[in-house]
């Protein structure tokens, strides 16, 4: 069975690409992007398997 981390982490609108490129390029799959939890701003969660 495989095991994932979670980690989330805010988007800045006029960067977003280059934040999304640089966790893929970490091993990390996009899973949902949400408004922060003060309405402003988007968070973007994310997870990868675990290394065993």
């Amino acid at each position: 069975m495989t095991k994932w981390e979670y980690a989330t982490a805010p988007l800045l609108v006029h960067n977003t690409k280059r934040i999304l490129d640089t966790w893929g390029s970490d091993g990390w799959e996009l899973v949902q992007v949400l408004a922060g939890p003060n309405g402003e701003g988007l968070v973007a969660y994310f997870k990868r398997p675990m290394e065993a």
